[in-house]
């Protein structure tokens, strides 16, 4: 807002007490490297100072006013707003399971989630990992790099069910199993024992895995109760159209916690990426500023693990067929989502450039040329 040559006041209000910073490396590098936490700020505290944006470290918001434009802090404090953004996020999905509350349980959000995680793995020498999603895969080989031995279990029968089909799932069992973890699929955890510490977790077949250290990774749940207490659209995430506006329209959302359309697939969905937060938070700024704003990007994700660099552009869907490009045996390949004539997703193992030109092809909307792809192995 402020480079766009917005003059008038910003106030930033964070639950943390840290400026905002990038979450991604707390699952990759900063949780192998343990470095300062200041590597992962996307901006300082003087720099927000210069500029002139009012920031609130450590404090909570819990309810707005929104005939009056109110946004109530828990201290009491009151700050009117002309327009006012929703970036609350999301936070971890909780276990259930008896035994879940006890010392040792980590879960992944925060910088001091990841330096906790940390600490308990430097003196740990088996490390259990509950969810097979990218949270779960990315501590995974955190730890193997770090000389832990690492079980990681899953409750389905793939690897990150929610976003990937079996086919391309199938390679992360693979690489993991080949670097040492023990991937265990249809897992289920039913209970978790010991004395004030975890010492070992119980699943449905009888089976138990012995570990002092546990990290779930079993998804989020969006941070949505500010907007459901003042009465705006909800439906697994702040409901938003492509302005980013809620049912409100001086009320705007972005990131993790915004259900928003997406024009390739049609559908409304919840995005929770880098790329999203970035570039959706930009779109609010002008949508903000009553300047034509429409957020249209294509969904985008990364991924490093070991030594792969995966990017998912897209969202695959069931149904598509599977056109492989590339040599899977050394681990640098394309994965083609096709649905008829168009390319819905792509997935890129250690392949870059195969995603910029894939990005031109799926924004230009125009058929594909079959005869590229017909002479790719196709996956079943």
């Amino acid at each position: 807002m402020r480079e766009r040559g917005y003059a008038g006041r910003i106030v930033l209000v964070g639950e943390e007490d840290h400026p905002p910073y990038e979450r991604p490396p707390l699952s990759k590098d900063f949780l192998v490297s343990g470095k300062d936490p200041a590597g992962t700020y996307l901006f300082t505290i003087e720099k927000l100072h210069r500029l002139d944006i009012d920031v609130r470290r450590a404090s909570t918001a819990v309810g707005i006013d929104r005939s009056g434009h109110e946004l109530l802090l828990r201290s009491g404090e009151k700050i009117p707003y002309d327009r006012l953004l929703l970036a609350t996020g999301a936070r971890p999905r909780r276990l259930s399971n008896p035994g879940a509350d006890l010392k040792g349980i980590h879960y992944l959000r925060t910088i001091e989630d990841s330096v906790r995680i940390r600490q308990s793995l430097g003196a740990a020498k088996h490390l259990l990992v509950v969810g097979g999603g990218w949270i779960g895969l990315e501590v995974a080989a955190a730890a193997i790099a770090l000389g832990v031995g690492v079980t990681l279990v899953e409750a389905g029968d793939q690897l990150c069910g929610r976003s990937l089909p079996k086919a391309t799932a199938a390679y992360f069992q693979e690489l993991h199993a080949r670097r040492g973890v023990d991937v265990r699929l249809n897992a289920k955890l039913t209970a978790l024992e010991g004395n004030d510490t975890v010492e070992r977790a119980i699943f449905a077949d009888g089976h138990s895995v012995q570990t002092a250290i546990v990290v779930v990774g079993v998804g989020v749940e969006p941070n949505v109760e500010l907007a459901a207490g003042c009465g705006l659209s909800v439906d697994n995430g702040i409901v938003v159209d492509e302005t980013t506006r809620t049912s409100d329209p001086y009320i705007f959302a972005a990131g993790d916690v915004a259900s928003h359309p997406v024009d390739r697939v049609g559908l409304r969905h919840r995005l929770e990426t880098w790329h999203n937060a970035q570039n959706q938070g930009i779109a609010a700024a002008k949508a903000m500023l009553d300047e034509d704003s429409r957020y249209r990007e294509l969904p985008w994700f990364w991924s490093d693990q070991f030594d792969l660099n995966f990017q998912l552009l897209g969202i695959p869907r069931r149904a598509d067929d599977i056109y492989v490009k590339g040599n899977c045996d050394v681990g640098r390949f394309v994965q083609f989502f096709v649905a008829g004539e168009r390319i819905n997703a792509v997935a890129a193992f250690n392949s870059p450039r195969e995603v910029r030109e894939a990005k031109r092809m799926m924004l230009a909307n125009s058929p594909i040329d079959k005869t590229a792809l017909t002479n790719l192995p196709k996956v079943q």
